[in-house]
């Protein structure tokens, strides 16, 4: 979905264009701060990033601006800054009155000011800009094109950046009318048109129809009561409520991702808790919780992102999130993604597991081939019958005492998509070394038996699971 040309006559537009001509660019902002600078601004100090951009040349004066939110000398403004409408003169200095950051799409972002230590209560409507979770999001979402796409809680427009490309059409929707605001003058700074924004809670805004992608970060902090519109509505029945709600509006084949937040609650498997939610939806589910913070590690994570630390009111506050916490018998909270597809079968499949190695970037690359798999392990019948080939990239790591004749351990390492690894026996893995896809794997695991195993022959079955986490293709 490109946009219009950037030196069309417009104050945007000129914005644009004097933006990519000074190198206010992804790459122009990491080269000009440096490593250092760039690792203290996530610690929130700004020195390093000042002493930086001292200089006072056109890229810094941007950078000061609208990246690190201080004010800079009008006489250093050119008009095409001061005719944008976002930024405000006090006295002879000129201040930005949002933030404008260069995204990796190549596009921009417009949002509320970055909030810092000692800065004013944020406005209940704030509107955050993009972080790791933006950018967690969309390295899950699968590549496929897709027809209709929704960004469901767009809040910067962050996703439709990403989806721009491969998406017919766009819609993006947010309960907080300011986001939406924002959100169009990112999709024009970035040449992006005819995207169809509305406002609204939910899916109220599109309800009755159908998309072949959804996508969300939903407001999903867990809190005693609703707070900051971007990021918090309670508990974790919002997250809950997306994931139930999803499949009316998912087109047959259509799929959706999610980033969420779920409870860890004293005597519940949180695999139950959260796996409940995909369970009665109709559709094939992934979910992957990516890490846990014990309940006071999440209260100071969320006060620390609403700038409260040093305020009067953080210890009142940290109190009564973790007296809420107490109450609901909270041991931890979990964080990871959702996955859904609307495959349509009579028998719908939910994986649900933990994982906090690393993988391979994007997942969307692969997320297909991973949901095709958990579903092809699922349903599949006479596993005898059926013809295997070893997935690619797969290491067979032994582990055993100098001399010995068998190892202690055997393990199958994946070395692309997810990165899994498994202990087996010396049945599966030699299984994996000829495994090709000619035979069938119950006259297969008959002669491996006799060859490497003590005769007893290895459950077709067995395989299964190896099936569903991507070591062997059906």
């Amino acid at each position: 979905m490109p946009g219009s040309p950037w030196w069309k006559d417009g104050p945007v537009e000129r914005l644009r264009h004097h933006l990519l001509e000074t190198g206010y660019t992804i790459d122009g902002v990491r080269d000009r701060l440096g490593g250092m600078a760039a690792t203290a601004l996530s610690r929130e100090e700004l020195v390093p990033a000042l002493r930086a951009t001292a200089d006072g040349d056109p890229l810094a004066t941007l950078i000061r601006l609208w990246w690190l939110g201080v004010p800079v000398p009008a006489v250093s403004v050119p008009d095409e800054v001061l005719d944008s409408g976002l930024v405000a003169a006090e006295g002879d200095q000129i201040r930005a009155t949002v933030h404008l950051q260069p995204w990796e799409t190549g596009g921009y972002l417009v949002s509320d000011r970055k909030v810092r230590p000692g800065d004013p209560a944020l406005r209940a409507d704030h509107v955050v800009g993009a972080g790791g979770a933006s950018a967690n999001l969309a390295q899950l979402v699968t590549r496929r094109p897709a027809g209709r796409a929704l960004d469901l809680g767009t809040g910067c427009g962050v996703q439709v950046l990403h989806l721009a490309e491969r998406a017919e059409q766009l819609v993006a929707t947010d309960v907080n009318p300011r986001a939406v605001e924002l959100a169009r003058l990112s999709w024009e700074l970035s040449g992006v048109t005819g995207v169809d924004a509305r406002v609204g809670s939910m899916f109220e805004p599109v309800e009755d129809e159908l998309f072949d992608l959804i996508v969300s970060n939903p407001p999903f902090v867990i809190s005693p009561a609703p707070g900051l519109t971007y990021r918090e509505v309670g508990g974790d029945g919002f997250c809950r409520d997306l994931v139930r709600r999803t499949p009316r509006h998912l087109a047959p084949g259509g799929q959706a991702h999610f980033l969420a937040n779920w409870l860890h609650v004293e005597g519940e498997d949180w695999h139950d808790r959260v796996g409940g939610w995909l369970r009665e939806t109709g559709c094939d589910g992934w979910v992957v919780q990516r890490d846990v913070q014990d309940p006071a590690e999440y209260v100071e994570l969320w006060l620390r992102d609403a700038a409260q630390q040093g305020t009067e009111s953080y210890t009142e506050h940290y109190d009564r999130w973790l007296a809420w916490f107490d109450e609901h018998k909270v041991e931890g909270v979990g964080f990871g993604w959702i996955t859904m597809r609307n495959s349509g079968a009579f028998d719908p499949v939910v994986r649900v597991e933990h994982l906090t190695h690393q993988v391979s970037l994007p997942v969307g690359d692969y997320v297909d081939a991973v949901l095709d798999a958990v579903a092809a392990a699922h349903r599949a019948g006479d596993l005898d019958t059926a013809r295997l080939r070893t997935a690619d990239g797969l290491l067979d790591e032994r582990i055993g005492l100098p001399g010995a004749e068998d190892p202690i351990r055997i393990v199958l390492r994946q070395t692309q998509g997810l990165r899994r690894s498994r202990e087996v026996g010396t049945v599966e893995a030699a299984l994996a070394g000829v495994c090709d896809g000619e035979l069938a794997l119950g006259p297969l695991l008959n002669v491996i038996a006799e060859l490497v195993g003590d005769g007893e022959i290895l459950n077709a079955d067995a395989v299964r699971p190896l099936i569903a986490e991507g070591y062997f293709l059906l």
